[in-house]
């Protein structure tokens, strides 16, 4: 009884977030909706951002290598620039708003509407602009090819751990490198740590960098790193905490984390670029990230310090092989011999 009693809760739990994506439509303004010709095969992505002209380009240029030929945007009231960027992209359909990022659970609402109204069947990536996927034999083999092969296994999901790049300099230093990975070139190999959460069942993934440098009194606040960003997604599915776990439960299960076997990705995670101080300050005054802000001044203000990341355990990053080789992602089998 139990056991269907926490299953009954989830059931309504995914229905009245369904309910908030639909409502939070209201929100959106099209200001470019290219999606008449959508294939129903296309490979598409769901980005929501505000302030991002700096990855902007290599972002595109990264997913527009690995397949995706469609990119469905929500601008949180950018100024520097974004919106009108995005709207020039011939493959690019956009929504503005300037609505409460915080009250839309932190973008997920507008998210989850979008995927609902124009991911339904396909398989659809949800990334923020400083997420850069990568997996086994991606420069060889796009998103189509890994995509029918997910579907051969018959997973309808791809997990990622997020991994936390950073420079050999201190933070905010200048560096005008227009590929985001010549001046981010270091990871934190581990520890990382892993445990199943109830009642969704999804992994909760911590460490590395931001877990050494800015949470090593109290790592259980540590930023949460796994991710299931590739889905071929049904309507009737919803994110629930970032693309940290969803629902239906089951799908939370495709994603085993580091040292796992599961099929998985990494998502290269470019937040710390040369403006990352200033996003720090910003984003302390808007405090529309994190449900209490105030219990992370002491993380905004560690930033704002221009700390080094780099340390003598750093790794630099090589390529997906040695991603693989450090347990960090696994290619379960997809990867073809040389």
């Amino acid at each position: 009884m139990r056991a269907l009693w926490a299953a009954y809760k989830l059931v309504w739990k995914r229905r009245r977030l369904r309910w908030r994506a639909f409502r939070s439509r209201h929100a959106l303004t099209v200001v470019h909706d290219r999606t008449a010709d959508l294939a129903p095969d296309a490979i598409r992505a769901f980005v929501c951002l505000r302030n991002e002209m700096l990855r902007l380009p290599h972002f595109l240029d990264h997913y527009r290598r690995l397949g995706v030929t469609r990119f469905l945007v929500v601008d949180n009231d950018s100024t520097d620039g974004s919106q009108a960027f995005l709207a020039e992209q011939p493959d690019v359909s956009l929504w503005r708003t300037t609505a409460s990022y915080r009250d839309a659970r932190f973008g997920l609402d507008w998210m989850n509407w979008l995927l609902a109204r124009y991911g339904h069947g396909a398989w659809c990536l949800l990334v923020d602009a400083d997420e850069l996927l990568v997996y086994a034999d991606h420069e060889r083999q796009d998103l189509n090819a890994l995509t029918r092969w997910l579907d051969g296994q018959g997973q309808r999901a791809f997990g990622a751990l997020m991994l936390d790049m950073y420079a050999r300099a201190a933070l905010g230093a200048d560096d005008a490198a227009r590929d985001p990975l010549r001046i981010l070139e270091g990871f934190d190999a581990g520890p990382y740590r892993a445990t199943r959460q109830e009642p969704l069942g999804n992994l909760w993934v911590q460490g590395g960098a931001r877990d050494r440098a800015f949470f090593a009194d109290d790592p259980r606040r540590a930023p949460t790193l796994n991710k299931l960003p590739l889905v071929r997604w049904d309507r009737r599915f919803t994110y629930v905490n970032s693309t940290h776990s969803m629902l239906p439960r089951r799908m939370n299960f495709a994603y085993d984390g580091p040292g796992g076997t599961a099929p998985s990705g990494v998502l290269l995670h470019t937040k710390f670029l040369p403006d990352v101080v200033e996003r720090a300050k910003e984003d302390l005054s808007r405090r529309q990230h994190f449900h209490n802000p105030d219990v992370f001044v002491d993380y905004y203000d560690a930033i704002r310090q221009m700390p080094v990341l780099w340390y003598a355990g750093s790794t630099r990053y090589t390529g997906w092989t040695q991603l693989v080789q450090l347990g960090l992602m696994s290619d379960g089998g997809f990867a073809k011999p040389d």
